[in-house]
């Protein structure tokens, strides 16, 4: 007799950077999962023994290791790529320091396949003791952002359908295969965060939702957030939120229009000899030239179009 053939099941794609500490907890609740679940594990050149333990403790799990560190956008798009090749009706994409609660992910796949509106869902979002929820998940959810969801935690009231959000970030994405062959992939325009800003700009343009399932939960151990230059640079910053609004296929905006604008506006300042004013829109026009390069344009361009675009 040949070999059994099974129905593909959900890809889980789990993106490493010495993620040691919390390797057996992540795994483990996937592998805990009392459906079928394909679990990838894509290495984007750990030096803590990541990859030696997930060879050793963990077989049964595909591991990919780049040849760099490769970014948060381009690590997933590898294993996008794998579970559409696969034929996987769902895809979980799971931070490295995330784990999901018992029944969890079988709660999103059987919501998402009962509300095809929604390209993507997300569990409830706690910190890595499980005792409050995630700082940042918290801000996510607030009333003018995600309707209706603190009222009826506050009331006590159960609501099976999803929760539309206007963001929630990738560390628990449950994606449909509708959403990746209508959507694709992460931008690689976005090295260092605002690649899951950038995907739901793209979901919304392609008609599509994102939301949040109240019964399922995930733990998301980032603790206090450290120092970072891509937070805390004010150029840093500002260059992403350039990248991000020029990148949107909602809104179209023009880069020429935009630096004829700043630069009328730096002569105006000039003028009237009001020369503070005139550098910071001389360096605003400035950034602008740096971060939305020609091709971030051409790419907003490509994302209009259904398909598989960057994989």
């Amino acid at each position: 007799m040949g070999k059994e053939v099974r129905d593909p099941g959900t890809t889980a794609i789990i993106v490493t950077y010495n993620g040691m500490p919390w390797l057996d907890r992540c795994l483990g609740s996937l592998l805990d999962a009392s459906m079928a679940v394909d679990i990838l594990v894509v290495d984007n050149g750990s030096t803590d023994g990541t990859v030696e333990a997930v060879r050793e403790r963990y077989p049964q799990v595909e591991l990919v290791c780049t040849e760099h560190n490769l970014g948060f956008g381009q690590a997933n798009n590898i294993g996008l790529r794998k579970a559409l090749e696969s034929g996987a009706p769902h895809v979980l994409l799971l931070n490295q320091d995330a784990w999901l609660t018992p029944g969890s992910l079988e709660l999103l796949v059987r919501t998402a396949e009962q509300h095809p509106q929604f390209g993507i869902l997300s569990p409830m979002h706690l910190n890595g003791a499980g005792d409050r929820l995630d700082q940042q998940f918290s801000y996510y959810i607030e009333p003018n952002r995600c309707p209706g969801l603190y009222s009826d935690m506050v009331l006590g009231r159960s609501r099976p359908d999803p929760y539309p959000v206007t963001f929630v970030n990738a560390a628990a994405w449950l994606i449909t295969r509708k959403c990746l062959r209508t959507v694709g992939g992460f931008n690689p325009n976005f090295f260092h965060y605002g690649e899951d800003v950038d995907y739901l700009q793209r979901l919304r343009y392609h008609g599509l939702q994102v939301g949040i399932v109240s019964g399922a939960w995930v733990h998301h151990d980032r603790g206090e957030r450290q120092a970072n230059p891509y937070f805390d640079d004010p150029a840093l910053v500002r260059a992403r939120e350039l990248k991000l609004a020029f990148a949107d296929p909602n809104k179209d905006r023009d880069l020429s229009a935009a630096l004829v604008a700043l630069r009328r506006k730096t002569w105006k300042y000039l003028f009237t000899l009001q020369r503070t004013e005139a550098r910071l829109v001389m360096a605003e026009r400035q950034a602008l030239k740096d971060a939305v390069l020609p091709g971030l344009i051409a790419d907003r361009e490509r994302c209009k179009q259904p398909g598989e675009t960057f994989l």
